[in-house]
Order: structure tokens, then sequence, then C-alpha cells
């Protein structure tokens, strides 16, 4: 590896000093080096071109929002972790410089994830710009403390109407996430499929499904009052009556390079679900 980015958690204590103390390392490696705030994803995305490999010193979010920088391209990332879950991180905090040279060898293998693109129509008929999410899209209700309905169509099919507090689609990344909470299944982190999940539903269908990869699926909101659109809970748009929002599994899919045993997943599940 020529040049490796260095993605931190702006408000974590020790994030910036290990971001610093792994830049220096690199540097007798002759490695050259690059540093950012997760929360600066514009000049992640300036900076991300030529890398070849992405380090995030935080937790998931710092990744979620990793994540969403490096698109479309296939940069591997690399999660060390600074939080308090770290699911999708690699690493800790304390064994970080000693499994870097492992990494900079080419010794790990890559660990693919499924990626949603969510695109929104507003009800003038205007289109934003493509989402991209490696958790989770989310329609919630806004401010007022009301349901809000949210008609679905699978694949061009009427499936109900969510009287709910919302509605989440979500990779099997997502899947230990919000997903989660809302009683969705657990997937395992590789598959393609990704689920439909309301949130706190009232009379109408509370069942999550489970959706085939190519599957395409579209919310409309149809409450006046005001919801709000979450992408990989960090960037929130508003929503009103009539806004449509069309979700399908993205081509991009994120990377990372990890040296864990592939089987890690179930023997950890447990432990990281109790924190």
């Amino acid at each position: 590896m020529k040049r490796v980015g260095i993605v931190y958690h702006p408000l974590n204590e020790g994030a910036l000093a290990l971001a610093q103390k792994l830049a220096e390392f690199l540097e007798t490696r002759g490695v050259s080096s690059w540093l950012c705030s997760a929360w600066e994803g514009k000049q992640v995305t300036e900076q991300v071109t030529g890398s070849d490999l992405i380090l995030t010193i935080g937790g998931d979010g710092t990744i979620l929002r990793a994540a969403q920088a490096v698109v479309p391209q296939s940069i591997p990332i690399t999660g060390i972790n600074l939080g308090q879950l770290g699911f999708m991180t690699e690493l800790a905090a304390d064994e970080a410089m000693e499994k870097l040279p492992v990494l900079l060898a080419g010794e790990g293998w890559i660990d693919e994830r499924a990626m949603l693109e969510a695109e929104l129509a507003t009800d003038e008929g205007q289109k934003s710009k493509r989402l991209f999410a490696l958790n989770d899209v989310v329609i919630a209700r806004g401010e007022i403390a009301r349901i809000i309905y949210v008609e679905a169509t699978v694949d061009g099919e009427p499936l109900t109407t969510y009287k709910a507090d919302g509605v989440i689609v979500a990779t099997a990344t997502g899947s230990t996430g919000y997903s989660l909470a809302a009683s969705g299944p657990i997937l395992h982190p590789n598959s393609c499929q990704f689920l439909l999940v309301p949130i706190m539903p009232h009379l109408s269908l509370g069942s999550t499904l489970v959706l085939p990869s190519e599957t395409i699926v579209e919310l409309r909101i149809g409450t006046v009052h005001k919801a709000m659109l979450s992408i990989d809970g960090h960037i929130s748009l508003p929503l009103a009556g009539g806004d449509t929002i069309t979700i399908k599994q993205s081509p991009v899919k994120t990377r990372f390079l990890r040296v864990s045993p592939k089987t890690s997943f179930y023997s950890t599940l447990e432990q990281k679900l109790k924190g």
C-alpha cells in the first residue's frame, strides 16, 4: 500500500491522537497518509481517490460516514473501535499498531457488504440525487407525535399502507441496528437480502418482510403532517405528503479489509448484542 486515509470521530476522546500516531507509523513505513474528521464528508470524498485503504477511528457511526464518502469507489475500510458497540469495526484501539503491518502487507481478507440506493421524488416531481446506505433507510414521523401513513409498493404491486411511527428498509449489515430494535430479524452480514420493517405499527401489517436482492420498494408518504427521511442515521431530509422514496439494492458495495477469522460473526454475536 502506498496511500492510506485516516477518518476519525471528532468528538471521541483520543481519536485524533490515535490518528496522528498511526500517521507517524505509516510514514516510517514509507506510506503516505491523510487525516480528516468523519463529520467532514465532502473533505473525505475529495481525498479518497488514490487511497489504498481507509482506517476509521471511532465506532460504527464513523464507518457509516466513511462508507458513504467512499462511494462509488471500492476502497476497503478497516475500523478501529473507540465506540461502545463496534459491530462493523475490526480492531480494538490497543491492537491497532500491532495489526497495521498485517493490513499493509495485504494479508487480510475482503468482506463485501450490500448497500441500498434510495431516490427521493417530491410531490412536485423533483428528484434528489441518489443516496446510499450501508445500514438503513428510515422514514419516520417528524416533530408531531402522530403516526404516519406510508403506502408501500413492492416490485410494482401494492403491499399495504403502514400506519406506524415509520418504516425501516435495512441491509443485512443494518439488521443488527435500528431494525433489530424494531423487532426485525438478524441476517448474516454477507447476505444480499434486505428487510422491510414497520416501526410500532397500529392496525396495519406488523410483520417484517425479508426481500430478495432484486426487489424494488416504493414508499409514498400519505399524511399531511411532515415526516423525515434518515439515511444511515446521520443524513436527514424532510418529507411531505405525496413524496415517494424508491429503494433498491445498489450495485455499489462497501468493502472491509479484515484480519479476524471469517467465522467470527457467530462467535461474537451474543457478546456484541450485550455490549
